[in-house]
């Protein structure tokens, strides 16, 4: 551990170097170890010293999200289709968060409205109503997009393996269940997320066909 500086000496921290300490404790030990103390020890420094670079606990918590969300972030979105790059996005998310299951009940219970998260949103939004869709939908695809990329990942920081859970089912009573988890076989959940990302963007494919047909 760092030598503890005097209280209020900033030594030499930035935002950005307190929210990734704050990451790295969450990651090491649970989500329930954090507070400005904990984070101060982290980062060798006293608490009141982490609140010139963050305000308060909630400000903390959002720019948690915000490093998470960052992690995913494409370099430009238009690059490729619009379809690539929502797929290559929700792919990176899921990567981002499977990297910090601790974190992901923060992205279930709180929406981050940080400057940089904003900026990925509207990033989002612009790519998608460029290539047709009506500015409304483009909210309407971000949400559900992100909804079941967090879901996925909640899933699998439970460790709830629905497939693994029907395969050890009386298989008596449950034929059918039993059956398709059994020939799903096991690691299936990439496959799983593959299948519904692929459902959704097919979804959102026929969105974009109906919303050219009408204009």
């Amino acid at each position: 551990m760092a030598a503890r500086r005097a209280r209020g000496q900033r030594a030499g921290l930035t935002r950005q170097a307190v929210l990734e300490a704050a990451l790295r404790l969450v990651d090491r030990e649970g989500m329930a170890a954090l507070s400005m103390r904990r984070l101060g020890d982290e980062l060798g420094v006293e608490a009141m010293t982490v609140y010139h670079h963050v305000p308060n606990k909630s400000a903390l918590l959002d720019g948690m999200i915000e490093q998470v969300v960052a992690e995913a972030v494409p370099p430009e979105f238009g690059a490729a289709t619009w379809r690539e790059d929502l797929g290559a996005y929700a792919h990176a998310l899921i990567a981002a968060l499977g990297a910090h299951p601790n974190a992901v009940p923060l992205l279930l219970s709180r929406a981050a409205m940080t400057p940089r998260n904003l900026g990925t949103m509207e990033a989002v939004v612009g790519m998608l109503h460029e290539a047709g869709f009506r500015l409304p939908r483009t909210l309407d695809i971000l949400y559900s997009l992100t909804s079941f990329v967090v879901g996925h990942a909640a899933a699998q920081a439970g460790d709830v393996d629905g497939a693994g859970s029907f395969a050890s089912l009386d298989a008596e009573a449950y034929p059918l269940l039993v059956g398709a988890a059994r020939e799903a076989g096991e690691d299936t959940a990439d496959a799983r997320f593959d299948f519904a990302l692929d459902a959704l963007l097919s979804g959102f494919e026929g969105e974009l066909g109906d919303a050219r047909a009408s204009s």
